[in-house]
This record gives C-alpha cells, structure tokens and sequence, in this order.
C-alpha cells in the first residue's frame, strides 16, 4: 500500500524539487559552486550523523531546521493579536487555552513529521494518493482559503510593525514588508539551509523580545500559574478568543510543513535511521514549540499585566498597544514590541508562502513561481488596508478561520497515520491514535460551540 501511494503521489507531481530538498541541481543554485555551498556542507554532516548515530553538538545543529521552521507559525502576528486582546479582555483568564493548544501542537507536529520521515511523502501528497478525487479537491480549496487567511495575519502583522517604526502609513509598511518578504524568499536559490538560518534569526528575535517584555511588565506569576490550570470561559466573546488562539496556535499549514520539511531533507535507508530520525525530530519538535509556547504565554501574560483592569481592557488594534506601552513602560518597551511584530511577521509570511505551494503541489501537482504565489497571496491584505478595515480586527477573525479549516489536515493525518499499509511498523499505537482523536474532537467541539453562539442558537 504504501508503495502505491508513494508512486500515485509522484505521479501527482513527477517534477517535485521544492525549496526544502538538499539534494538541488547545480544550475539552480547561485553563487559559489552548490558542493561548496552551506546546504550540502549540513546535509552531508547530518548523513553522517543519521548513519553513525552520532549524538555531537555538531550533528544536533545540522539535524536540526524543520521544527524550528514550523515553530514559526505558532508565534506569528496572529498569535500576538489574539494573546493582546486575550489577556487585555480576560487577565490571565484564557492562559489554559494557550497552554492546552501548544501541547496539542507539540504531539500533531511529532506526528506530522514522522508522517514526512517514514513516507518520504508529505501530508498533501499522501492525500492525494490516499482519499478520492473530489475530497482532494475540496481539502486543496480549504487549504487555499485557510493560506490566504494565513497570509493576511502574517502580511498585515509586519506591515503594522514597519509603519509604527517609520511612522508611516499602513500602506507604506506593506510595500516594505512585500519587499523584503520577496528577499528572503530568494534566498531559496541556495538551497534550504540560508533559508533556514534566516527564520532562525528572525525567531530568535521574537523570542528574546517577549521574554524581555513579560520581565518588564512584572506579570502576577501566582495568577499566570493558576489560570494556566483552571479552564473557564466568561463569555461569548473570550469563546470566540479561546477558539482564535487554538487557530493561531494548531495553524493547519504547519502541520503540511513540518511533514514536507522532513520528507526529504536526508537519504534514509534503514528502518533503524528512520527512528533516528523520528527520535531526534521528536525532540527538536518539543523544544521548538515548547519554546514557542512559553512565547505565546508572554505574550498573554504581558498583555494582562499591563492592560486589563486600566481601561485598557477594551483595546483593539496592535497599534493602540505600541501607543500605550511606552508612557506604561518606557520607550524601551515600545520598541521591542515593534521588532517582535516585524520579526513574527516577516519570517512567518514566508513559511507561509512555503506551505502555500507544498499544499497546491501535494494535491493538485501543480506549482508556480514562488514570487507569484506571493504576490497573489497578500493581495487581501491590500484589500484590507486600502478600504480600512481595523487591521487587529481582520487579523482575529483570521485566526478564527484557520481554527475553522484546522480539522480538515488533522483528521487526513489521524487516518493516513493509523493505516499500517502507509506507515508499516511505524503506525500510530492506539495511545496516539487516542489522543489524536481527542485533539480532533475538541477542536471540533470548540468550533460548533463557536458557530452555535454566533448563530444565537446556543446563548452563552
């Protein structure tokens, strides 16, 4: 079986190369002689790593890249936009929301990569091959609109970011952000690995600025520890937040990323290098996203600190938060605030970028030019600037999208991953089957709960 999904699959798109293969044909690689060039340098170590078992520093940083790449999505502007409003509508009320949903990041992450590794197909591909006809085509248009919603949250983040640092119209910060974003996106003539280090940077970024803020804003930590354990939802309003921040958090392109990172990043020959891998992308998925989650957990914390309960708690744009930062915190602040949002949304908008053509090429074989696939997909994020819909707003509802569309490739990587025939010895135990299915319910019910309030047949 899986010898036939895995030829259907190619014979969905027989001319796969991407961005993310170390393997790239001389031609197409710039610069210095590509045997010389930084990506086959990494990938020939991490050949000799998978093969030895070895377990250096050296061996670890070249292994490593997919999870970290992926973990951008869970700290995009998106999740700053729903943590802001979160924690300046609710305190410290919704912070089990954001823990719940990183774990269950951590574990559908662990599972898409290993989806990637044993396969060496990705998430789309394996559906085209797997499910009929007029369900991939559905699952392609759902996962169409999902990236541009995507798209919108991540392009309109770093267009914000840039017009507060030059004080410049929105419009003015998404010319910049469009251009920069075309940037690092040709960066991909060089193989993965410049690409990679990059994101890498730019995560850093993010990380080392909120970890700064939450130090600056003195969040009440018995109050962040209690809410993290205590579920509650006061009304309509934080349902729909709690919903956004799953959205924000579980991002449905992540899942098709992480599992077309790892597809064929190295040669794998052995069921033994298999675990190997499996073992170490398991841990580079917990750090990255635990790291990712402790991120968003700032974020939140932040917000609750320094705006609900100082007639703050009725914020509504990323803009208001600059504003009121720096007479709260100091100038210092402010300006951190500034290089998170722009570091989140530039390295988020081109992972983005990246799922968009893995998900188009896995279902239907069909790919166009990166620069193209961009241009189309921040052409809603003009719409949104130019008729001058509150941007924090358009980026919430967004997420709430994403939160709608998320059981689409969790439920394909739920049956594709507990099928023997597809993974052989690597199926899915009924342990992980079990709370794959639990992640799919609740996701599910967090939805219908959603629709039923919005609808006012449910009234909260």
């Amino acid at each position: 079986m899986l010898a036939l999904l895995k030829s259907r699959a190619a014979a969905v798109h027989n001319t796969w190369r991407g961005l993310l293969a170390p393997g790239r044909r001389p031609a197409q690689v710039s610069g210095a002689n590509y045997r010389d060039s930084l990506t086959r340098r990494n990938a020939a170590t991490a050949q000799r790593a998978l093969e030895t078992g070895g377990t250096s520093w050296r061996a670890a940083v070249a292994l490593s890249g997919p999870a970290v790449i992926a973990s951008v999505a869970y700290i995009d502007p998106g999740n700053i936009a729903t943590n802001l409003q979160a924690g300046a509508g609710y305190g410290y009320d919704l912070l089990w929301a954001v823990l719940l949903a990183n774990v269950l990041a951590i574990f559908i992450q662990c599972l898409a990569a290993k989806l990637g590794i044993v396969t060496g197909s990705n998430l789309a591909e394996l559906s085209a091959a797997y499910f009929s006809r007029p369900t991939v085509w559905a699952m392609w248009v759902c996962s169409e609109l999902i990236a541009m919603a995507t798209d919108l949250a991540e392009f309109l983040g770093a267009a914000i970011g840039f017009g507060l640092l030059l004080r410049a119209p929105l419009i003015v910060g998404m010319v910049i952000t469009s251009g920069a974003t075309f940037l690092i996106l040709g960066l991909e003539h060089r193989g993965y690995r410049p690409l990679e280090l990059v994101i890498s940077g730019l995560v850093a970024v993010v990380a080392m600025s909120f970890g700064a803020e939450i130090f600056i804003a003195h969040p009440l930590w018995r109050a962040t520890a209690y809410h993290m354990l205590l579920p509650q939802i006061p009304d309509k309003r934080a349902m729909i937040l709690a919903t956004a921040i799953v959205g924000a958090t579980i991002m449905p392109h992540a899942i098709y990323v992480q599992s077309g990172l790892t597809q064929k990043r190295l040669v794998l020959h052995t069921s033994e290098q298999r675990r190997r891998m499996v073992r170490f992308s398991n841990r580079e998925v917990i750090s990255a996203l635990g790291l990712a989650g402790m991120v968003n957990l700032a974020m939140l914390a932040t917000a609750a600190a320094v705006f609900h309960d100082r007639a703050h708690n009725s914020l509504l744009g990323l803009e208001q938060a600059y504003q009121a930062l720096q007479p709260m915190l100091g100038g210092a602040a402010a300006v951190i605030f500034i290089l998170a949002l722009i570091g989140s949304g530039l390295s988020s908008s081109v992972v983005g970028t990246m799922a968009g053509q893995i998900v188009m090429q896995g279902f239907v074989g069909f790919r166009i030019p990166m620069g193209l696939r961009r241009a189309i997909t921040m052409m809603p994020a003009f719409v949104v600037g130019a008729v001058g819909i509150n941007a924090t707003h358009a980026l919430i509802i967004s997420q709430v999208v994403l939160s709608l569309g998320l059981p689409v490739p969790m439920i394909s990587l739920l049956i594709l991953t507990a099928d023997k025939r597809v993974m052989g010895e690597f199926t899915a135990t009924r342990t992980t089957y079990a709370i794959t299915l639990g992640a799919v319910v609740l996701v599910l019910a967090l939805n219908a709960t959603l629709l039923l309030q919005t609808t006012g047949i449910l009234i909260a």
